[in-house]
């Protein structure tokens, strides 16, 4: 076997091995919260980039899949159009009455996927991030750095979709993504 051939099936061997990983971490990390098994968390397990909603909305809790509502078709587009990579992994944040389990849910799906980035697509999500890792909380559109992260939130991506004025808004807020392209 040639070097790059053993190189790509090692290649291969630890992406794989990567991926069992994760989704151990990842359905345990759903099991902390019983409405985990309403509204699950979608996508690629070793994202580039971690989408995180607070409220489930109702495209959501229809397919029971975060972000399967218009609100994940848009911001796919507005994603793409800022050049992202398409390994993504979204989450919706209030789900399970427990906060304490919410938080910590958040956190160690956070850690599985390992993104990035993070898109925090609402104040719900922010909040939470902020209380889940201790840190002040993101101001909507300045692009932070934690955990050697770059942490986005906005101002509310579903909402802003019936209001053209609140869309531009959010838009503004995403652009601030291209300087995490840059780096």
């Amino acid at each position: 076997m040639s070097e790059s051939a053993e190189t790509a099936a090692e290649a291969k061997r630890l992406d794989a091995l990567y991926r069992a990983k994760a989704r151990v971490e990842i359905d345990a990390a759903e099991a902390l919260v019983k409405g985990a098994s309403i509204v699950r968390g979608q996508g690629d397990m070793l994202a580039y980039v971690l989408l995180v909603k607070g409220e489930p909305g109702p495209g959501d809790v229809a397919k029971g899949r975060a972000l399967a509502g218009d609100d994940g078709a848009a911001l796919g587009k507005a994603l793409d159009a800022l050049g992202l990579p398409k390994a993504r992994f979204a989450f919706c944040t209030r789900v399970g009455r427990s906060a304490a389990k919410r938080l910590e849910r958040l956190r160690l799906l956070t850690e599985a996927v390992d993104p990035r980035i993070v898109i925090l697509l609402d104040e719900a999500a922010a909040d939470d991030f902020a209380l889940a890792y201790g840190v002040d909380r993101p101001v909507a559109g300045e692009l932070v750095r934690v955990l050697g992260r770059d942490v986005l939130a906005t101002s509310g991506f579903e909402a802003a979709l019936a209001d053209e004025s609140r869309k531009r808004q959010v838009w503004r807020q995403l652009k601030a993504l291209e300087r995490a392209t840059e780096s």
